[in-house]
């Protein structure tokens, strides 16, 4: 076996047609871009193609909504009024410490009410999701390894906190390919620049690097800002294709040295794909394009943008779309949780509610996974002020990995459940606990792949996302 072939026979992207007519010595690395995208549409050289799973999926696309920062469990989708009881008081057991020193019980000032035929409570801070909730399974019992935001971030999005892996993302674009091949596969959207750990969290590690996410700074509305260089207005599209052709032939004849270059096929098949997205882009991420009762369904600022965006790019064929919020202003709200929080879930909870009744009514729901949550929560007590930011203050949370929510939907996910609890207090996950290698597993097998045998070969070893970890949790699929 080839060391860069996956193990369960998708077909190796660095050995395409092109290499092996170089290897064979009839010297044809030289053909004309139009009829090399024409072979790409056809399959022939193009690593984005799509492609089957290994046994039939539910789910065909992602939408991953990124809470940066970590958002409360106790104040969003977990309830815990025992916390009322010991407000101002020591829990019972001592004082819940993750990171930083902790207090007395911190009980919720948000409201929670049921919702659906489901009767599953939701906090009064997601109203617009809450009216969806039969759609949704909660997953009340979510833990991590560590309470620190850089490893937590990379586990939840590469499945590893310290050495460099492909995303999630990554994984599936290069397990499906994509159905439009004038778009990007993987699409992440942060407005006004990248999140903590940057694009590592959206990384093709040691896959080819055309399977890595396309940053957009949806903050950014004008097209030539929000997708940087995807036009050229001063020469026409014709001229276009005689450079790139010209560029083309350069690359591969700097390449008919350097097989498997990694780095330089890609930069081939990025030319390309920037190339063909001249041609769709502009329509994709226009907005304004969709009638204004829509626009107005999904709410005003970047994120209802965002969020409308992400579902014009599924529709459109789009395989994996994550959109990130709090990057700037996170959910890391170690003090004035209570402003925070509201503010924050102001911004996004009708575009997310909106996002979910748009797909159902379009009939995407069914096979759109959306997913909800941050890299882990927070504590049911106060964190004690220290010197700086938080000085002084006693009303807000420390980061916990020990338990926390996320929830997803569509997608064959089982709506209106909820998997797993936290103690009494919401510290600790303790029923049907979940890792964020189980979440990993579970996704992938809505998405058509053993995570087991979904592999691929690097530095003599088969890789997975889930590593050697990681269990499929069954309940949670319909």
């Amino acid at each position: 076996m080839n060391e860069n072939e996956p193990k369960y026979g998708l077909p190796q992207v660095a050995m395409d047609r092109r290499d092996m007519l170089t290897r064979c010595g009839m010297g044809l690395g030289g053909l004309a871009l139009g009829q090399l995208l024409a072979e790409d549409a056809r399959g022939e050289s193009n690593p984005l193609l799509p492609r089957g799973a290994q046994f039939p999926a539910k789910a065909k696309r992602v939408i991953h909504l990124f809470c940066n920062g970590g958002p409360s469990q106790v104040d969003t989708f977990d309830p815990k009024p025992l916390l009322q009881k010991y407000a101002g008081k020591t829990i019972p057991g001592g004082n819940l410490k993750t990171e930083r020193p902790t207090g007395s019980a911190l009980p919720s000032p948000f409201r929670f009410r049921q919702y659906g035929e489901s009767g599953i409570p939701v906090s009064e801070l997601f109203p617009h999701v809450a009216e969806s909730i039969d759609d949704i399974a909660v997953i009340r019992s979510m833990h991590a390894n560590v309470p620190n935001h850089e490893p937590s971030l990379l586990l939840m999005n590469c499945g590893e906190a310290r050495l460099v892996r492909p995303s999630l993302g990554s994984w599936l674009t290069y397990g499906l390919g994509t159905d439009n091949q004038n778009l990007p596969a993987f699409v992440s959207m942060c407005p006004g620049g990248y999140p903590i750990q940057e694009s590592q969290n959206w990384q093709a590690g040691f896959l080819p690097g055309i399977f890595q996410g396309t940053y957009i700074d949806t903050k950014k509305t004008a097209l030539n800002e929000l997708i940087e260089n995807v036009r050229n207005d001063r020469i026409p599209r014709r001229q276009q294709s005689l450079q790139l052709n010209l560029l083309r032939k350069l690359n591969q004849r700097h390449q008919a040295s350097r097989p498997h270059d990694g780095q330089l096929e890609s930069r081939i098949q990025s030319l390309e794909l920037a190339f063909r997205m001249q041609t769709e882009a502009a329509e994709a991420f226009d907005v304004s394009r969709e009638p204004r009762h829509i626009q107005e369904a999904y709410g005003d600022g970047v994120h209802a943008r965002q969020i409308l965006m992400a579902r014009r790019l599924v529709e459109r064929g789009v395989r994996y779309v994550q959109l990130w919020h709090g990057a700037g202003q996170p959910w890391d709200n170690h003090d004035d949780l209570e402003v925070r929080h509201r503010a924050l879930a102001r911004e996004i909870d009708q575009p997310i509610g909106a996002l979910l009744k748009d797909l159902k009514q379009r009939g995407l729901l069914e096979e759109t996974l959306v997913i909800w949550g941050g890299e882990f929560g927070r504590t049911p007590v106060v964190e004690m002020p220290k010197k700086g930011a938080n000085a002084g203050k006693i009303n807000g949370r420390d980061h916990n990995h020990w338990g926390f929510t996320m929830w997803m939907a569509g997608g064959g996910v089982k709506g209106g459940y909820v998997h797993g609890a936290t103690d009494e207090f919401g510290f600790r996950a303790v029923e049907d606990k979940v890792h964020v290698h189980d979440l990993h597993a579970t996704i992938l097998k809505l998405m058509g792949f053993d995570h087991e045998t979904f592999t691929y070969r690097y530095a003599g070893r088969d890789f997975r996302l889930t590593d050697v970890h990681g269990t499929v949790v069954e309940p949670l699929i319909a």
